[in-house]
């Protein structure tokens, strides 16, 4: 019976603390090779009408993005929102040009060979 006790006080931890890593670890950032850009322009407005009658607007952008390397990228991508001219963003891409997410960054967040590109 102590056995059994401990087992299930061992399982019930493991399965806690697996529950607070994946509410913690997002995975879209995982893996992900970072690029810098800057918005330029207004993203082009995309309508999308739902089961239930309402719209929802989502924007796309195709973009040249630099790495840390300074090495450039064209990247699409899109947002739930018309994004901020002049920010700078930080993506993070997977399987060479899909961007998985994406972060505001401050221009001297970004590494020094990007740095330059961007200006």
């Amino acid at each position: 019976m102590k056995k059994f006790l401990m087992v299930l006080g061992i399982l019930f931890l493991l399965g806690a603390v697996g529950v607070f890593a994946l509410s913690k670890i997002d995975f879209n950032r995982m893996n992900a090779s970072n690029y810098y850009l800057q918005i330029t322009e207004d993203g082009v407005q995309h309508e999308t009408k739902l089961d239930d009658g309402s719209v929802m607007n989502s924007y796309s952008y195709k973009l040249d993005a630099t790495n840390a390397d300074g090495e450039t990228l064209p990247l699409e991508f899109t947002a739930q929102k018309n994004l901020r001219k002049d920010a700078y963003l930080k993506m993070y891409v997977k399987n060479g040009d899909e961007v998985s997410s994406y972060d505001e960054v401050k221009f001297e967040e970004i590494p020094e060979k990007a740095q330059e590109k961007l200006k």
